[in-house]
């Protein structure tokens, strides 16, 4: 029996170890409701919710979710929020309804989530669950009839470094490792039951033409634009200061570098006049003179996801732009006709 059950431990560890990458995340198109709704109901409000499900393979599977009380940064709240959420999973887990962790899900406004603390969330996550994703609402493009969602996770590359605390210039050109490395999105496959199908096709409508079909045509995108941009030029803003501390780095350095060359010069020549009087000659490094201490380098952990939101803001100007060009050449030739 003991043999049995080790040989069973080992399968099991064998199996976790060759596990295969994650290829596709698989939502429930209940919960994706869930997620919308809560959303766009404390909208702006940042808010976020657990998700629930199956890791089956290369595709995890998100059947349910709930979503998490808005609170402030308080000891107490947050400790009910973790009461309340295991009450949750106690709960779903009595009806029978599926309470795995897979990851959770949070509000954003124009894809602005590119932050230290999403990166710490995950590596909270990580410690308890291997395969956890991140997924990322964005009502603000509701308005412009996207279903913005996107499935998050940290890169094994970077969850290394970020362990290692070494965000420093050499070590990421050792790693090569660049600011698009830090995550990886994965793809979303909505899916339903065969019944929910059917009863989705009943309620489509016989007009071939809906109200819908006539908002897209709408070319007004001002105020989203508008948005876009002044969050782009604050993250200018935010990378220029990076950027000078950086300066202020790479000067201390070169002043600290000549101090040394002339101090060493200044010992040297101390050291040839000591030999020449018969002398020992004094050690060439004193590790208690404050030139000799090393300056700390930056993180460019800040820096690499500043221009991360940047890419996501000009990429969301760029696709805006490129609808808005589309549009007016079909409403020009409309009218030409």
């Amino acid at each position: 029996m003991a043999t049995m059950a080790r040989s069973f431990l080992q399968a099991i560890s064998k199996d976790e170890a060759v596990a295969p990458p994650l290829r596709v995340v698989q939502i429930e198109g209940l919960a994706v409701l869930k997620m919308i709704k809560h959303c766009k109901e404390f909208a702006p409000t940042l808010v976020t919710g657990q998700l629930l499900g199956l890791d089956v393979g290369s595709v995890l599977e998100v059947t349910n979710c709930f979503p998490f009380p808005v609170r402030d940064d308080d000891e107490e709240i947050e400790a009910d929020g973790a009461n309340y959420q295991l009450e949750m999973m106690r709960c779903l887990r009595e009806v029978n309804v599926d309470n795995n962790t897979v990851g959770w899900y949070q509000s954003t406004v124009l894809g602005s989530y590119q932050t230290v603390e999403l990166i710490e969330t995950f590596m909270n996550y990580q410690e308890n669950i291997k395969r956890c994703v991140c997924i990322i609402y964005d009502p603000s493009k509701a308005d412009l009839g996207v279903l913005a969602l996107k499935a998050l996770k940290l890169s094994d590359s970077f969850m290394e470094l970020y362990r290692g605390g070494n965000f420093t210039g050499e070590k990421l050109r050792e790693k090569n490792f660049s600011w698009m490395d830090i995550f990886e999105e994965i793809p979303i496959k909505v899916s339903n039951s065969a019944l929910v199908s059917a009863f989705m096709t009943e309620l489509e409508t016989d007009t071939p033409v809906s109200q819908g079909d006539y908002d897209r045509l709408h070319s007004s995108t001002t105020p989203f634009l508008e948005n876009n941009m002044e969050f782009l030029i604050k993250c200018m803003d935010d990378l220029s200061m990076e950027q000078q501390k950086f300066q202020y780095y790479y000067r201390n350095l070169s002043r600290q570098q000549a101090q040394q060359q002339a101090w060493l010069q200044k010992r040297r020549t101390e050291n040839m006049a000591r030999k020449s009087a018969g002398e020992e000659p004094l050690p060439e490094e004193d590790p208690s003179n404050p030139i000799f201490k090393a300056i700390p380098e930056p993180s460019r952990l800040e820096s690499f996801l500043i221009t991360n939101q940047v890419s996501n803001f000009c990429g969301q100007i760029n696709g805006v732009a490129g609808q808005n060009f589309s549009r007016l050449y079909l409403t020009k030739a409309l009218h030409e006709n």
